[in-house]
Parts: C-alpha cells; sequence; structure tokens
C-alpha cells in the first residue's frame, strides 16, 4: 500500500503527459497545412507549440536530455510540416533547453572555461557542415532526401534509446588512467568543491584528441538532423574524456548554446526558420525547464527514463515507416 501511494504522483504525472501529449498532437494533425491557416488556425497553432515545447522541455530536463533529442523525431513523424523548418526549429528548442538546465551548474562555477572552448571549436564546425549539409540534401533529393532523413532519424533514435538503457555505466569521479602527450599539452584540468564530499576535487582531463574528433561528429549530427546534441555531449565529456559528471552536466548546457547557435545560421540565411513557430518553443522550453527542475525533486527519475525510452522507440517505429513509405511508394499501416 506504501508502494502504491508512493507510485501516484508517478503515475499521475505519466497520466497528465500523455492526455496533454494526445491533444496537442490532434490539433497538429489538423494544422499540417500552414499556407491555408486562418488567424484562429494560426493561433492555435502557436498555442499548440508552447504546450508541447514545455511538456517535451520537463520531460528533457527529468530525464538528463536536450530538448531537441525529443522535438525534432515527434514533429517530423507525425506532422507534415517542411523538414527544414522542423530541424531548424529543433536547434532553437536544444539551445534554449541546455541554456535553462546549466543554470545552476553556472552559478555555482562548475563549467569549466577552458574545456568549453576547446570543445567548442569541433563541435560549432560539425553543427554548420551539418546545416549546410541538410540544406544541399533538401535541394538536390526533395521528398526523397526527406524520406532518407526520416529513416536514419528513426535508426539514430533505436540507438539514443538504448544508449538510455545501458546508461547506468556513468561516474561521477572518473578514473584518471595514462595522460596522452597532446592531453598533456592542452592541460584541460582543475579543480572543484564538492558538496557531497565536502572537499575539493582535482580532476585531469584525458584522451583530448578523441574527444574533438566525437564532438565534430556529435555538431554534425546535430546540425543535420536539429537533434542538438544533448544526448552525447555529457557521456563523450564524461566517459571518454574522464571528465567529472558535475562538470561534464554544466559544460554540456554551455556547448549546446554556443553549438547550437552557429548551426541555426545556414538555415536562418535559407529561410527555413519561422519566428512565429520558434518564439513559443523558446518560452515553452524556458517554462518547462523550470517545472521540470521542480518535479524531479517529487518523482524519480528513472520513471521518466522509462517513459523517454518507450517514447524514442514508438517514434522510431514511425520515422521508419514514414521514411519507408516515401522511397518505396507503399503505404505502411503505422498508428
Amino acid at each position: 500500500m506504501q508502494d502504491l501511494m508512493r507510485r501516484i504522483p508517478e503515475l499521475s504525472l505519466l497520466i497528465g503527459l500523455s492526455i496533454v501529449a494526445y491533444f496537442v498532437m490532434g490539433a497538429f494533425n489538423q494544422l499540417e497545412n500552414a499556407s491555408t491557416l486562418t488567424a484562429d488556425g494560426a493561433f492555435l497553432l502557436v498555442l499548440m507549440s508552447f504546450l508541447l515545447s514545455t511538456l517535451i522541455a520537463i520531460v528533457a530536463v527529468i530525464a538528463g536530455v536536450g530538448g531537441g533529442v525529443l522535438f525534432t523525431p515527434i514533429m517530423l513523424a507525425f506532422t507534415a510540416i517542411d523538414t527544414l523548418i522542423i530541424r531548424s526549429t529543433g536547434l532553437v528548442v536544444a539551445m534554449f533547453s541546455g541554456l535553462v538546465s546549466s543554470g545552476p551548474f553556472m552559478r555555482k562555477g562548475l563549467a569549466d572555461v577552458k574545456i568549453v572552448f576547446y570543445c567548442a571549436i569541433p563541435i560549432i564546425a560539425g553543427g554548420m557542415l551539418g546545416s549546410y549539409a541538410a540544406i544541399a540534401l533538401a535541394e538536390t533529393m526533395g521528398e526523397q532526401g526527406d524520406a532518407i532523413v526520416r529513416l536514419l532519424l528513426g535508426l539514430i533514435l533505436v540507438f539514443i534509446a538504448f544508449l538510455f538503457i545501458i546508461g547506468g555505466s556513468k561516474t561521477e569521479f572518473p578514473e584518471v588512467g595514462k595522460v596522452s602527450p597532446f592531453s598533456a599539452w592542452m592541460d584541460l584540468k582543475g579543480a572543484y568543491y564538492e558538496e557531497s564530499l565536502g572537499r575539493v576535487v582535482h580532476y585531469q582531463s584525458t584522451r583530448v584528441g578523441l574527444g574533438g574528433l566525437l564532438f565534430l561528429l556529435v555538431g554534425f549530427t546535430g546540425g543535420f538532423f536539429g537533434l542538438g546534441g544533448g544526448w552525447a555531449v555529457v557521456p563523450v565529456l564524461n566517459l571518454v574524456m574522464t571528465t567529472p559528471l558535475k562538470i561534464s552536466a554544466a559544460g554540456s548546457g554551455v556547448l549546446l548554446a554556443m553549438g547550437n547557435s552557429a548551426a541555426i545560421w545556414p538555415y536562418i540565411t535559407y529561410g527555413s526558420l519561422i519566428a512565429a513557430l520558434a518564439a513559443p518553443w523558446m518560452l515553452g522550453q524556458v517554462i518547462g525547464g523550470i517545472m521540470g527542475a521542480h518535479i524531479l525533486a517529487r518523482v524519480r527519475a528513472n520513471f521518466i527514463r522509462y517513459i523517454l525510452i518507450a517514447l524514442l522507440f514508438f517514434t522510431s517505429i514511425k520515422l521508419i515507416a514514414r521514411g519507408l513509405e516515401t522511397m518505396l511508394g507503399i503505404d505502411i499501416p503505422v498508428l
């Protein structure tokens, strides 16, 4: 009985999120053709964008991922809005999600400026290359290019879902092994006061060269698909470069903000970012991020991670089905 009482807030949250998501996605399905929107329809689109953004931000903060990881796949899977518009807005969502989530860490001085500056170069370069590649694919292949994007994104979501399933391997204070000459030359080390231990923790980042290459790939993937990199930045910093988890989380939000803000520019110059659509998403990320931080103190994060994993798998099935439908010219019955 006591266990049931503890689960009531979690079950209520799940039911509430499901109901809101159902009505929001239903509204989006009615508003797919933006060129024929009336004034009332445009207002409803903005309102639904704000509600869905708030919902995504709540789940993203509790689950520890960027909002773009949820926004872009859901919109590509369940709406017919132009894929470039969705991906550019997804970068805005990821950028604001990173800014909101990194606030508490920044106020405590946990963001390592040297690590952020080093990792920002490849993630910015990769993000802009990915954005230009996305635009080039859309220009040359049209609907077939959109189908390829949906199919590849569906496969990436399956990979991300499996990462969350086995993601318990993150270490709060990773052990530093052999330091390569390049890592020693970069001198990415520092110290911070760990409240849980009551002492200063010293750290040294290693495998710096490999980390730079991975951040180039993360930036490219984020810019091309409009995902951001919230699902990959912390694991690279923590597991590959042996940076403490709190330092990794603090740097993640800053890196997402810098990388995504650069990756957005090719979409802006191409005319794919619509302010009226992006603005409610930005506001929803701020409000939802604050709400998610408060909810996190009352529910188990693992419970939300289970929801996230199920959502990623379900969305991946829809994305793969839509991609195959366009490429093969067949109708695949998927809800």
